[in-house]
């Protein structure tokens, strides 16, 4: 969903609910006596402290996704490099042809990390990458099946598999997101909250919109930012793929300097 769209609604929810909850506190403002203030002030207090609570859980699990998405994608750059490199151990023709494969595997997965793809574009971008693997794992099978005491052709099989299984685990990390029902929650005691905010203040006296808006405004930014560092295929932050790029730069280069 756009994001600015999801802000906006989540706006008009938050004030909504701030708004039922005045209408309400105008219609019990003669009865409410001091004990009935004092409660009400006690019910906000907690759920103002519980939603405090909700929103830093919620914000570390996203970060600490972020955080996850960004190793994986070094680890996985790191790993096609040496692969790339232990490739140059394997027999001239075998070379050459993993070479040239590692080389469309960096741009599938580059692909892969582009915005706005649907599940379908996905799937072919996974059968893609599947395919190469698959291809690169048949020419490590054929060199090892040579010389089956060949250490250098070990190695190449190790940083191969080792790149499989990153690529594994990326698309896991690009799949685990904060639960939905805990953003359902986040919105439910949010609403909550604004409701008591708005019925206390409607029992008391008059309110201060001004102040009302802005921390209904606050507060659905910091929800749309946990919801964008947790959602990595869009949004305003996202993980940066220049490792990536350069390793496509530097293979490109390295590339032109055999052809000559």
């Amino acid at each position: 969903m756009n994001e600015f769209l999801l802000f906006g609604g989540l706006v008009v929810v938050y004030f909504a609910a701030s708004e039922v909850g005045f209408q309400l506190g105008r219609r019990r403002a003669g009865k409410f006596g001091e004990a009935d203030k004092s409660h009400v002030g006690a019910l906000q207090s907690a759920l103002l402290g519980l939603l405090a609570l909700l929103l830093g859980f919620s914000f570390a699990m996203a970060v600490s996704r972020y955080d996850m998405r960004k190793r994986l994608l070094l680890e996985e750059v790191n790993a096609i490099g040496t692969t790339y490199l232990r490739a140059g151990f394997l027999p001239v023709d075998q070379s050459t042809e993993a070479k040239k494969l590692l080389r469309g595997y960096v741009d599938s997965r580059l692909e892969f990390n582009g915005q706005d793809i649907d599940a379908g574009q996905l799937e072919q971008m996974y059968a893609s990458a599947g395919a190469l693997n698959q291809q690169l794992w048949a020419i490590a099978t054929a060199a090892a099946a040579q010389d089956p005491k060949s250490v250098p052709t070990g190695l190449f099989i190790d940083s191969l598999n080792e790149m499989i299984d990153l690529a594994e685990a990326r698309r896991a990390a690009f799949s685990n997101h904060v639960p939905e029902p805990i953003v359902l929650l986040l919105v439910l005691v949010s609403c909550g909250a604004f409701g008591f905010i708005g019925f206390n203040r409607g029992a008391a006296g008059p309110r201060h919109l001004p102040a009302t808006i802005t921390f209904i405004v606050l507060s659905a930014m910091v929800l749309i930012i946990i919801l964008d560092v947790d959602r990595p295929r869009g949004g305003l932050i996202l993980v940066d793929q220049g490792i990536m790029v350069r390793l496509q730069s530097n293979l490109a280069r390295e590339a032109i300097g055999e052809a000559q």
